[in-house]
C-alpha cells in the first residue's frame, strides 16, 4: 500500500499555470502577427503536390472504382487496396497515433521501424476483414481471439463484464454512445503506451501481466470521461450534487484517498451514484496501488491539474462577455496536455527527454480541432470553448484572438518550432487539419458553414482562399482513427437500439405466448383436473420462455412465417421445455425445491402428480405439432420426427447428468451432456421453423452449429450462476450443484477456466453466423444476452 500524503494543490496548479502562460504569450505574439500565413502557404505548396490531383483521359473511364464513403467499411479499405493506396492511408495514420498519443518525433529510426512495422500488421489484418462484408470491425468474437493469442483470457473477460456494467449504469441524460466510444478510446490509448514500452525479448508471460496491468489501468483511468467529465458536464446532478461530486473528486486527488459518498443526493441520483462512487473507487485504489512511490506525487499533482482546469472551464458561462483571452485558454492548454501525460504517467512506462515538451506543447492543436468540430453542439448547451466564446463576443470584444487563427498558428509552432520541419511530420499534421475542415463541412449545410468562415476568416481572405481550395480538393487526406471512430460510434449506436428493440420484442412475444400456454380442463374426465392444474401451475412460473421466442423470431422475422400458422410451435416448444424442467427436479433427479421463483411441482403436488404432469405435457406437445394445418403434410411429419429424435436424444443427456453426480468428468464429455441437455432444445428452436420454410442443407448444418455452442455456453453461464449468482434474480437456490455432486464446468474447470470455455463457444458460435445467408442480428444480441445476463 501507499503511503498518506497531500498535495500542495494550489502551488501545483499556478506552476502549471505559469507555464501554459508562457506558452500563450507566445502563441499570441505570432498569432497577432500573422506569421503562420507565409510559413504554411510555402508547405503548402509543398503539401498540395501529393494532394491535388488532376483528373487524367483514363480516369472518366473508371467511375465503377470512384472513391467509396468511409461510412461503407469494407468498401473503402477494398478501394484504398485496389489503388495501391491503402499502404500511405495506414502509414499517415499510424504516424499521426505516434505525434498524438506517444508524444513521438517522425525523424528517428526506431521509430520509422515501429511504424512500417505496424503498418504491414495492419494492412494484411484490413484486406482480410475486408473479405467478408457483413463483418463487424469491433466484436466480441474477434476482442477474445486477440485475447486468447495474447494470453489475457482472463483480462478481456473481466473488462467485457465491466464495460457490460457501465453501459447499463450510465444515467439518462448522459451521451451513452460517445461514453462508452471514449472509455474504449482511452483503454486503446494506455495500452498503446504499454506496447510501445515492449521489448522484443520480453517473454509471453511478462508480456500478458503488462497487457493485463494495460487494460486494467486503461478502464481505471478511462472512467472518469464519463463518470466525472461527462457526469458533471451534464444536467443529470443539480448544482448543489455537482459541488458536492466536485469537491468529492477534489478532496480524493489532494489526499489520495476517497471519502464516502454520504446520503445528501435526490432519491432519483443516489442508486446511480452509488455504482459511480463504488466503481471509481476501485478503480482510484488500483491506479494509486501501481504507482511507483517515487512517481505517486507526481501522477497525482498532474491528475489535479486535469481535473481543476475542467473545473474552471465548466464553471465559466457563456453569456460572461468579460474573459480575458488568458482565462479562455490557459485551462484548455493545461487539460489538453493534461489528458495526454496522465496517460503515460498512469503506466509507469519511461520516455524519452522531449516527451513531455512535445506532450504538453501539441494538446492544444489537438483541442482547438476537437472544439472546432464540436463548435455548433456546445452552442446549444451553452459551453464555453474559444470557438463559441469568439462567436459569441468578437464583436463587442475587439481584443478576442480569434481562435481559428491560433489553430492555424499552432499548427506553424508545431511543425518548424517543435519537431524542426521535419516533413513527414508537416505532411501528417496538415493532412489531419485539412482532414478535419473537410468532414466539418461535409456535416453541415454550405450555408452554415459559408457563416462560419466569413466570421472566422474575415482578417485572412487569402489564406482562407488557399485553405478552401485545399478543403474541396484535396485528397488522400483521410486517417484510420476517424473511420474507426465513425464505425464505433455507429456500431454503438445501432447496437443500443437492436438490443432495445430486442428486449422489447422479446417482452411482448413473452405477453403473447404466456396468454396461450394455459391448458383448459376437460370436465367429465375424473382426475385430470390436478394434472392439468400441476401443468398450468408449472407453466405460468415466470420462465424465459427462450425457445419459443427464438422459434417466433426465427419463424416470422427471418422466414416470414405467419405468426399465427407457427403458434402450435410456440405451445409445443414451451410444454416440451416445462415437462424436462419437471422431470429434472424431481427428487430422483436434481431433487429441486424451487423452480422460476416457487415451489417445483413436486412440492407444490406430489412426485406422482409431477411425473404424470411431464408426461402429460409432452403429448400435449406433440398434440399441438399435428395442428399446423397450414403446412405441408410431409413437411409437418418430417417436423414431428425430428422433435421426437431430439426429446430422446435430451433424455440421454439427463441421463449423462445424473450418471456423472460424484464422477469427474472429461471436457469433452460435459460438452457433450450439455449439448445433450440444453444445445439440442435451442436445436429444436432455430430449426424447427428453417424446416417449415425448407431451408437448404447449408443453412440447416449452420443453425446446428450455432446451437451446439450456444447451448454449451448458456449451460457454462447457468453453471457459473449456480456458484456465484443472485438467487433473488435467479428464482431458485443456488449452490446446488455441489450439494448434489454435480460435475459441471465450475466444479471440474474451476470458475475461470469455466468462463474462458464459455468464451471459446461463444467465439465459435458467434463466428458460425457470418456464414448463415440471412439477417442474424437477433442470433447475435441472444448469443449476447446468453453470456451477458445476470439470471
Amino acid at each position: 500500500m501507499n503511503k498518506v500524503f497531500t498535495i500542495n494543490a494550489d502551488k501545483c496548479y499556478r506552476q502549471a499555470e505559469h507555464k501554459a502562460a508562457q506558452y500563450f504569450n507566445l502563441l499570441y505574439q505570432q498569432a497577432v502577427n500573422q506569421s503562420y500565413i507565409t510559413t504554411l502557404t510555402e508547405d503548402f505548396q509543398l503539401w498540395k503536390i501529393n494532394h491535388i490531383h488532376h483528373p487524367s483521359f483514363f480516369s472518366y473511364f473508371k467511375r465503377k472504382k470512384r472513391k467509396p464513403s468511409q461510412k461503407e467499411y469494407h468498401q473503402y479499405i477494398k478501394w484504398l487496396d485496389y489503388t495501391n493506396k491503402l499502404e500511405n492511408y495506414l502509414d499517415r495514420s499510424i504516424s499521426y497515433l505516434f505525434i498524438r498519443d506517444l508524444g513521438k518525433t517522425l525523424d528517428s529510426a526506431e521509430t520509422k521501424n515501429q511504424i512500417n512495422h505496424l503498418v504491414e500488421q495492419l494492412k494484411t489484418l484490413l484486406k482480410e476483414s475486408a473479405k467478408i462484408e457483413n463483418n463487424e470491425i469491433f466484436n466480441l468474437a474477434s476482442l477474445y481471439r486477440y485475447a486468447q493469442a495474447e494470453g489475457i483470457e482472463s483480462s478481456i473477460i473481466w473488462l467485457i463484464n465491466k464495460l457490460t456494467a457501465v453501459s447499463s449504469n450510465i444515467p439518462e441524460g448522459l451521451d451513452s454512445v460517445n461514453a462508452q466510444r471514449k472509455l474504449i478510446k482511452i483503454i486503446a490509448g494506455v495500452m498503446m503506451h504499454t506496447m510501445d514500452q515492449l521489448t522484443a525479448g520480453i517473454s509471453s508471460k511478462e508480456r500478458s501481466k503488462k497487457l493485463d496491468e494495460a487494460i486494467r489501468l486503461g478502464y481505471s483511468y478511462g472512467l472518469t470521461y464519463p463518470f466525472i467529465d461527462d457526469l458533471l458536464d451534464s444536467n443529470v446532478l443539480s448544482i448543489t450534487e455537482k459541488e458536492q461530486y466536485a469537491a468529492l473528486i477534489r478532496t480524493s486527488l489532494i489526499t489520495g484517498n476517497v471519502p464516502d459518498l454520504g446520503d445528501n443526493w435526490k432519491s432519483d441520483s443516489l442508486v446511480s451514484m452509488k455504482y459511480i462512487h463504488s466503481e471509481l473507487r476501485e478503480a482510484f485504489e488500483y491506479i494509486k496501488s501501481y504507482q511507483k512511490p517515487s512517481n505517486i506525487r507526481n501522477f497525482f499533482e498532474q491528475a489535479y491539474v486535469f481535473f481543476n482546469s475542467q473545473e474552471i472551464d465548466r464553471k465559466k458561462e457563456l453569456m460572461n462577455a468579460h474573459y480575458t483571452n488568458e482565462e479562455i485558454y490557459i485551462p484548455i492548454i493545461l487539460k489538453a496536455s493534461s489528458s495526454r501525460l496522465i496517460a503515460r504517467l498512469v503506466t509507469n512506462t519511461s520516455s524519452d527527454d522531449g516527451f513531455e515538451n512535445r506532450t504538453f506543447l501539441y494538446g492544444i492543436y489537438n483541442q482547438l480541432a476537437d472544439d472546432f468540430s464540436d463548435m455548433f453542439d456546445d452552442l446549444k448547451s451553452g459551453a464555453v470553448t474559444p470557438y463559441t466564446y469568439y462567436l459569441t463576443h468578437h464583436q463587442e470584444r475587439v481584443d478576442l484572438i480569434n481562435p481559428f487563427e491560433l489553430y492555424w498558428t499552432v499548427i506553424s509552432n508545431l511543425i518548424h518550432n517543435v519537431y524542426q520541419s521535419d516533413k513527414k511530420t508537416s505532411e501528417v499534421i496538415l493532412n489531419r487539419a485539412i482532414n478535419g475542415l473537410k468532414r466539418f463541412k461535409q456535416n453541415h449545410d454550405n450555408k452554415k458553414y459559408q457563416q462560419v468562415m466569413n466570421v472566422f476568416t474575415s482578417e485572412i481572405p487569402q489564406f482562407n482562399k488557399m485553405l478552401q481550395k485545399m478543403i474541396d480538393n484535396a485528397d488522400d487526406i483521410d486517417f484510420l482513427d476517424k473511420l474507426l471512430r465513425d464505425q464505433m460510434i455507429y456500431m454503438l449506436k445501432t447496437e443500443r437500439e437492436e438490443q432495445q428493440q430486442f428486449k422489447e420484442t422479446i417482452k411482448i412475444v413473452r405477453q403473447q405466448i404466456n396468454r396461450q400456454l394455459p391448458i383448459f380442463n376437460e370436465e367429465n374426465l375424473v382426475g385430470r383436473e390436478s394434472i392439468t392444474d400441476a401443468a398450468n401451475y408449472s407453466l405460468s412460473g415466470e420462465g424465459k420462455r427462450l425457445r419459443p421466442i427464438i422459434t417466433w423470431f426465427m419463424g416470422v422475422k427471418v422466414y416470414g412465417l405467419k405468426e399465427s400458422a407457427i403458434l402450435p410451435l410456440l405451445k409445443s416448444l414451451e410444454y416440451m421445455h416445462t415437462a424436462s424442467l419437471i422431470f429434472d427436479d424431481l427428487p430422483s433427479q436434481d431433487n429441486a425445491s424451487f423452480r422460476r421463483g416457487r415451489p417445483t411441482v413436486h412440492e407444490a403436488y406430489n412426485v406422482a402428480v409431477a411425473e404424470l404432469t411431464g408426461l402429460y405435457l409432452t403429448q400435449k406437445a406433440i398434440e399441438e405439432q399435428t395442428s399446423l394445418e397450414e403446412f405441408d403434410t410431409r413437411t409437418v411429419l418430417k417436423l414431428i420426427r425430428y422433435t421426437a429424435q431430439i426429446t430422446a436424444e435430451m433424455c440421454k443427456g439427463q441421463e449423462m447428468d445424473l450418471n456423472s453426480k460424484g464422477e469427474t468428468l472429461t471436457l469433452e464429455q460435459l460438452d457433450w451432456m450439455c449439448f445433450y441437455k440444453t444445445g439440442l432444445g435451442f436445436e429444436a428452436a432455430l430449426l424447427i421453423p428453417a424446416i417449415l420454410a425448407n431451408a437448404d442443407a447449408k443453412e440447416i448444418q449452420a443453425l446446428k452449429t450455432f446451437a451446439r455452442h450456444t447451448g454449451i455456453a448458456f449451460q457454462i453461464k447457468d453453471d457459473l450462476l449456480d456458484y456465484e449468482g443472485d438467487s433473488s434474480l435467479l428464482g431458485k437456490t443456488t449452490g446446488k450443484d455441489v450439494q448434489n455432486n454435480n460435475s459441471t464446468f465450475v466444479t471440474v474447470l474451476g470458475v475461470e477456466e469455466a468462463k474462458k470455455e464459455m468464451w471459446e463457444h461463444y467465439c465459435l458460435a458467434a463466428e458460425t453466423l457470418e456464414i448463415i445467408p440471412r439477417n442474424t442480428s437477433f442470433l447475435k444480441h441472444f448469443l449476447n444476452y446468453t453470456v451477458n445476463r445476470n439470471y
